[in-house]
């Protein structure tokens, strides 16, 4: 008797190529992953439980490495996004967006002032609410349709965010929290920054990032930690990943640790 078919997705986690769906669905998407025939083009494709499946190419866990970002903050801080609405300010290709996902999110606000930049594979998932061409500097309450966001998750270039935390304040839940990078030079004054957008002086840093936090708190939401993101960017200039919330319990940060890294 044939065996009953069974998803292309699923048959990835049950041979143990991959850990998750939402993984091997990405995969699939990524164009990564092969029967001895053909490439596989849909999660939903229906296969032979004996079928042998192959994966080609390195799998990245999340659609661009912006994603890494937020899994270590998430690893860092006691956020949980199990069954919350996110929101995601600075989505861009949506490697945050991914993550959240990934990580139990119910759905994501995908939120970017820039348009037709966010992975199709994201912007094709009914979870994904995809808002483009939005400044969230101007964002009110009555803009989110789908469901008040619980937690935001924020990661922007080009603008402070002293800009954005108290918009973020505005639009999160009573119980609302935040994961947000900071980029110095994208706080620092423009003399401060160096060849290609680089601050190098760890002064500087401490400063940019007590004025961040001094933002947060005059927004209501409270701040309760501190680490450097694990992704550089250009130059190899290093972020700052920081954590708020409006219930958070009050943390003294020593910046020292910081400077030497």
């Amino acid at each position: 008797m044939m065996k009953k078919k069974e998803r292309a997705d699923v048959l990835l986690v049950e041979k143990g190529l991959l850990s998750t769906r939402e993984k091997a669905r990405r995969s699939i998407m990524a164009g990564l992953v092969y029967t001895d025939k053909e490439r596989i083009e849909k999660p939903g494709m229906k296969l032979d439980p004996e079928q042998p499946l192959y994966l080609k190419g390195d799998v990245h866990p999340y659609v661009s490495r912006g994603g890494l970002k937020l899994e270590k903050g998430l690893q860092e801080f006691p956020i949980k996004m199990e069954g919350k609405i996110a929101l995601d300010v600075g989505a861009s290709t949506g490697g945050f967006t991914d993550c959240a996902l990934q990580h139990g999110a119910k759905s994501v606000y995908a939120v970017d002032v820039g348009y037709n930049q966010l992975d199709w594979a994201l912007r094709s998932d009914p979870r994904v609410h995809v808002l483009e061409r939005f400044n969230f500097r101007y964002a009110k309450q009555s803009d989110f349709v789908h469901g008040t966001p619980a937690v935001a998750v924020c990661d922007v270039s080009f603008i402070s965010l002293q800009h954005l935390l108290p918009r973020m304040s505005e639009v999160l839940s009573a119980r609302g929290e935040a994961c947000v990078l900071i980029k110095p030079q994208f706080e620092a004054e423009r003399e401060e920054v160096g060849k290609k957008g680089i601050v190098r002086d760890r002064s500087i840093h401490s400063r940019v990032i007590e004025s961040v936090m001094k933002a947060s708190i005059a927004s209501q939401l409270q701040p309760a930690g501190l680490h450097v993101s694990p992704v550089t960017g250009s130059g190899g200039m290093s972020n700052i990943c920081f954590i708020c919330g409006s219930r958070m319990k009050k943390n003294t940060f020593r910046l020292n640790g910081l400077q030497k890294r």
